[in-house]
């Protein structure tokens, strides 16, 4: 299957998807230097996202989540990709600052069309998802 996306930037990637029809904050949802998600009540409580492609609903928070991916990126404990099906600008600036692909925006809720697990390819070049 391939999903198209409204927004795309980065690199092209590929990797193990974390799907979860929940929010993202780098700022409360996760313990950036363990690289897992923290918040007891999110979805993803206790799983790494470390190299994963995060499939999730919507970005949440401000300001601080560009820099908080930006750092993440320095240590090298990020996610491989963000796969939202909505997206902010600051979590967009975020992205770039982080040096993150984030595909965003799609037809059908993402979260519900990509498996938990399934590999999936990224091209923002296309603004395409595709699971392999």
């Amino acid at each position: 299957m391939i999903y198209t996306a409204r927004q795309a930037i980065g690199k092209p990637v590929r990797g193990q998807a974390l799907v979860a029809h929940d929010g993202f904050s780098a700022r409360y949802d996760l313990d950036r230097a363990r690289g897992v998600f923290s918040r007891a009540a999110h979805k993803l409580a206790g799983q790494s996202y470390a190299g994963r492609i995060l499939v999730l609903d919507t970005a949440k928070g401000g300001v601080a989540s560009a820099w908080m991916l930006h750092e993440m990126a320095a240590r090298g404990v990020v996610p491989l990709a963000l796969v939202l099906n909505s997206v902010n600008p600051i979590m967009a600036q975020g992205a770039v600052f982080g040096g993150l692909t984030l595909l965003a925006g799609f037809d059908a809720d993402i979260t519900g069309q990509v498996a938990n697990g399934a590999s999936v390819e990224l091209d923002p070049a296309t603004r395409t998802l595709r699971v392999l």
